[in-house]
């Protein structure tokens, strides 16, 4: 089947080990189900696979892909969820310590099919298209649950989100200012402050810049760069949500700070199904849309995957199969 792997990998070439090809058809596990896929989504979590962070190399080839919306063999038009749980497992499935994403120990679905356990296929609703579909199950789904599931903060409130321009961050911008938060955003970038502010954010600041006030909670997933300015940015007993590190995942902690303003620093991974369910169900109530950077061919992956890597990207990369 034509895929997108990683056939070596490399720290500092990644995309050097990055092949568009034709790969065996693997077996599928018992249990799991197939669905063509229509369309898959680029993240970061690619690129690390790529770097060799995650996935072990004696697993190579690997299948990239954490995202995918395609149509099941009934018929249906699905989302996959890309977490896999451990067999038996019940409950939250991102609290289970076996678990893993598409693509680590499972091959993921940048290709012409993916194979997941049924429990993680969700109707996809008539008014997503594929495109917007494929979008949801690991940046989306992660903004959703920091929003609504991890935030203390409730709709009113004056939240921050570092980094504006990757799929998470613009993730939570749309969600947060259609849900009546108050949002400001960070970037280096003009331009990207610009899209901010048109996707909703009330304004928008360059990286590290002072703030007119001190905001309620601060959404990072950026990581040592962002990580002083994020905790200085907070109110007193306010609170910081990390999804990730794309800077690095070592800045100073700020002890100081952190136990002398009581402030909070919660982390947050990816999402349930049950989430990604009712994602899906906001999309549709508000007319919330996920911001799609581009729409690539499969066959033209690398060009989408060198975006990512030069920092060029605001929202999501999106491959049409």
């Amino acid at each position: 089947m034509r895929a997108v792997y990683a056939a070596t990998q490399s720290a500092d070439a990644p995309l050097a080990g990055l092949t568009v090809g034709d790969l065996e058809t693997p077996a599928a596990p018992e249990g799991f189900v197939r669905v063509k896929v229509v369309a898959s989504c680029l993240n970061h979590h690619d690129l690390w696979s790529l770097k060799g962070v995650g996935l072990p190399q004696d697993s190579l080839p690997m299948v990239l892909g954490c995202d995918a919306a395609g149509i099941d063999d009934d018929g249906n038009e699905v989302i996959v969820h890309g977490v896999i749980s451990s067999d038996g497992w019940r409950g939250d499935e991102t609290l289970d310590p076996k678990r893993s994403l598409l693509s680590e120990r499972h091959p993921g679905t940048m290709a012409d099919y993916v194979w997941v356990p049924e429990r993680n296929l969700v109707p996809k609703p008539a008014e997503l298209s594929f495109e917007e579909a494929a979008c949801l199950p690991t940046a989306w789904l992660t903004a959703y649950r920091m929003l609504f599931t991890v935030s203390p903060a409730a709709p009113g409130s004056t939240v921050l989100v570092q980094g504006a321009g990757g799929g998470v961050a613009s993730a939570l911008i749309a969600l947060a200012s259609a849900a009546g938060y108050r949002v400001w955003a960070t970037s280096r970038s003009g331009d990207k402050r610009q899209r901010a502010l048109e996707l909703g954010a009330e304004q928008a600041f360059d990286a590290g810049a002072r703030l007119p006030e001190r905001v309620d909670v601060v959404f990072d997933s950026v990581g040592e760069a962002t990580w002083a300015h994020s905790l200085k940015s907070l109110v007193p007993g306010g609170t910081v949500v990390t999804c990730g590190a794309t800077s690095g995942p070592a800045p100073s902690a700020d002890l100081n700070r952190v136990f002398f303003l009581q402030l909070r620093v919660l982390g947050s991974t990816m999402g349930t199904r049950d989430e990604l369910v009712r994602l899906t169900r906001f999309l549709v109530a508000t007319g919330v849309r996920p911001v799609i950077d581009a729409v690539l061919p499969l066959d033209d992956a690398a060009q989408g995957f060198r975006r990512m890597l030069d920092g060029e990207v605001f929202g999501k990369i999106v491959f049409r199969h």
